[in-house]
């Protein structure tokens, strides 16, 4: 990993082009942070940042139509067809009242000025394309080589600015996969009060970024030995060193950690739901006479747990939502004797929306436990036996039945109400049972013969 790795050719031709006209204008700029790291790791290259010596003025200039919701600290957006640019004047800052944004921010002409603000080493490396020039004051490019996350400068003082930083740390180990360097390890410790000031969706943030790495367990174990880890998630703190059973290799902690792992990157949903699945074992943990724990209804309590740690983070109510229902189904028992019927009733439980999500999480669930791989026999028949049952686009909920609440209304005379809809749950009952009975005609006949008016279910 050198700097031979940057050619102009893997830099987007409107990156390029925003760099010329800056060039053109009298201004130096460079491509900076992130984008020039991932360039150097040969990675491909999703978000764009320039760092430049025109003020946000002069860029305004040049692009009229940026957007300018971060002009107050230096940064620019210009979109582009390759994606959004943020265009940042070089700067200098003073001053961090609330541990998070700079009460000062002073814009400089000296790049280099800049990059002493940065985070860490492999961050504070810029790069102009257009002339091959690399700068790199801090070391980054051999902190690169050798992957090590190291602070700029102070690594106390570079925290203190900014409590984001340590989550940054954690998130940079795990989707870098590197080492965090001794002093900048030590660092972490003395954050704490600045981390709490955090906003909760810039924590959020941080988080799914971390999920998004192989082995989110990496930022999750720096938060740990940092004595950080329960400021933003004292459920996992509260399942460290928690023993399981005979069926476990691992604590509650670690198989937390590795089931996240081993749950689908590129599912979010399944990853948190991961994340918080058993949250709720140690509060539920009970010693049998034999010695063997138990966890019974932890599925429950840590769907409770989960709740309130994703509304802590600022979560949508729909993530949360599908994280939650997760979590609560995630104990779900299958036995190869089950009747189609009840195969059909396990699919309504659960929502034909979360099926496969329910699925990888059981499979993830099976691997983090330490004592088994693979693909859980049992789940791939249900998963077979699932899938025919949606193939045939068999009536799963009363949506799916052949009449509706307008015709329980017309055929019986009643008024809507709570009757309407207990009637066709009753009716989607029979039709779980019996599918064929899913025929508009057949379903109009039931309604005629078999409920009351008086009653609203079916006569004995």
């Amino acid at each position: 990993m050198t700097s031979a790795r940057l050619r102009s050719e893997l830099v987007a031709p409107p990156i390029l082009a925003i760099l010329e006209r800056l060039r053109d204008g009298g201004h130096r700029a460079y491509l900076i942070g992130g984008a020039t790291r991932e360039l150097l790791r040969g990675k491909r290259i999703k978000d764009w940042d320039v760092g430049t010596s025109a003020t946000p003025d002069e860029v305004l200039e040049l692009y009229p139509g940026a957007i300018t919701t971060g002009a107050k600290f230096g940064t620019l957006t210009i979109p582009t067809d390759a994606g959004h640019c943020e265009v940042t004047t070089f700067r200098v800052e003073s001053g961090y009242a609330d541990a998070r944004r700079p009460d000062r921010v002073e814009f400089v002409r000296d790049l280099e000025e800049d990059l002493k603000r940065r985070d860490f080493t492999v961050n504070a490396i810029a790069w102009d394309p257009l002339t091959g020039r690399l700068v790199d004051p801090h070391g980054g490019l051999a902190d690169l080589e050798v992957r090590i996350l190291r602070a700029v400068g102070e690594p106390i003082a570079r925290f203190k600015e900014d409590g984001l930083r340590p989550i940054r740390a954690a998130r940079f180990t795990a989707t870098l996969e590197f080492e965090i360097e001794l002093r900048t390890a030590e660092a972490l410790i003395e954050a704490r009060e600045e981390v709490k000031r955090v906003a909760p969706e810039r924590v959020q943030d941080e988080l799914m970024k971390m999920l998004q790495a192989d082995e989110p367990s990496r930022g999750f174990e720096v938060l740990r030995h940092a004595g950080l880890l329960d400021v933003w998630f004292p459920e996992l703190q509260e399942c460290v060193a928690v023993p399981q059973n005979r069926y476990h290799a691992y604590d509650v902690y670690f198989h937390t950690l590795y089931t996240c792992d081993a749950a689908p990157a590129e599912k979010p949903a399944v990853r948190l739901a991961a994340l918080f699945h058993d949250v709720g074992k140690p509060r539920t943990r009970a010693e049998r006479d034999d010695g063997e724990a138990t966890f019974y209804n932890h599925q429950f309590v840590g769907a409770e747990m989960a709740e309130e740690a994703m509304n802590r983070l600022r979560f949508s109510r729909d993530m949360t939502g599908r994280v939650v229902h997760l979590v609560r189904q995630h104990m779900f028992d299958y036995r190869p004797e089950w009747s189609e019927a009840a195969v059909r009733r396990f699919i309504r439980s659960v929502g034909v929306e979360h099926v496969a999500d329910l699925f990888d999480l059981r499979i993830a669930d099976n691997v983090g436990n330490g004592t088994k791989t693979g693909f859980p026999h049992y789940l791939e028949e249900l998963s077979a036996r699932v899938e025919r049952i949606l193939k045939a686009e068999e009536a799963i909920t009363v949506l799916d039945i052949k009449i509706d609440g307008e015709d329980v209304m017309r055929e019986l005379g009643i008024p809507p109400g709570r009757p309407v809809g207990e009637i066709l749950n009753r009716l989607l009952e029979e039709v779980l049972e019996e599918p064929s009975l899913n025929v508009r005609e057949r379903l109009l006949e039931r309604l005629r013969a078999g409920f009351s008016v008086d009653t609203g279910g079916p006569d004995a």
